[in-house]
């Protein structure tokens, strides 16, 4: 992929050998400074797929310490999970890359881009608080890259992204990743973005061959203790459990605690610092539950879970998957 000295062996150390099937086709025509909708999954590796051209680039001109590459997520955790994955990726690099979310404080943002961050990743409501305070300037953005676009619009995000798209240089790389292609998301590509690529990823397999899968028919009222009974029945570890609401993730974490199950609930009505100290404790092996709305728990990274459960049935095939 023509990837410089230095990015090649962090991705070496990181343990990565082939590149996904989006990262051979993007990593190329984003190298290009050509604009790109890609189609593909959640788990595709699209995430470096747009960070290590972000990344050649900066080596290639160097950091002038103004925002040169503007990421926008659907949620909080994935804005931290991208921010991190410059991190990790540019690690030989200086590289400053900065997650700006609903819920944090605005103290550390403020200082961090007054003393120069290449990347900035973000929610966009946060985004547009921090370009209304005066606090980030967006006139020396060149790439900008709308991660999980399909998430964003039925989200209602659809008009911050564009108030955001505006108060960027015209003349900009702009990358978009979707699962799917809704009428709004051409629209947004035809007013916003110049001659894009499309690319589509097909899904070799819709799911992974080690995962077995299973469904119950149960009634509304005996699934609690379908859920119980399987708790008791099976060697069980790290669970995920999917509901559709905040207040049913809630009430079902609150049920499994009272039956002895060690539970808790991920979703939006919690506060940004009480969602991490949730999401460290089941990373950690405190929580051995935990129960999520799937926008809550859309693309995290969570590692040696054993059993995925959706309590409710995924309102899409790809929040299932």
């Amino acid at each position: 992929l023509n990837l410089h000295a230095s990015l090649a062996d962090t991705v070496a150390e990181l343990g990565y050998t082939i590149p996904t099937d989006i990262q051979i086709q993007v990593i190329p025509l984003m190298l290009d400074g050509m604009d790109i909708i890609a189609q593909s999954q959640t788990g595709s590796g699209k995430t470096a797929a747009f960070a290590l051209p972000v990344l050649q680039n900066l080596i290639n001109e160097g950091s002038s310490g103004d925002v040169g590459t503007l990421v926008l997520t659907p949620t909080r955790e994935l804005a931290i999970q991208v921010a991190e994955a410059f991190t990790q990726y540019g690690r030989n690099l200086k590289v400053e890359a900065l997650a700006v979310y609903g819920g944090q404080s605005y103290g550390s943002s403020k200082r961090r881009l007054k003393n120069g961050v290449d990347v900035v990743v973000g929610t966009p409501g946060r985004l547009q608080d921090l370009m209304r305070q005066g606090v980030l300037d967006l006139s020396t953005v060149h790439t900008v890259i709308l991660d999980e676009a399909d998430e964003m619009l039925s989200m209602g995000f659809i008009e911050d992204i564009q108030n955001i798209l505006l108060q960027t240089p015209a003349e900009r790389q702009t990358t978009l990743f979707s699962a799917t292609i809704p009428k709004p998301i051409r629209q947004l590509a035809n007013n916003y973005m110049h001659a894009p690529q499309f690319i589509t990823i097909k899904r070799k397999q819709v799911t992974v061959a080690t995962t077995e899968q299973r469904f119950y028919l149960v009634n509304e009222a005996d699934k609690l203790a379908g859920l119980t009974r399987l708790f008791e029945m099976e060697e069980i570890g790290a669970t995920l459990i999917f509901t559709r609401t905040r207040a049913s993730s809630a009430r079902l974490a609150n049920e499994l605690a009272q039956r002895g199950f060690n539970a808790e609930a991920l979703n939006g009505d919690l506060a940004q610092d009480a969602r991490m100290r949730v999401l460290n404790r089941f990373r950690g092996g405190d929580t051995r539950v935990l129960v999520a709305t799937d926008v809550a728990a859309r693309g995290l990274d969570i590692d040696d879970i054993s059993h995925v459960i959706n309590f409710d049935l995924p309102t899409d095939p790809e929040a299932y998957v």
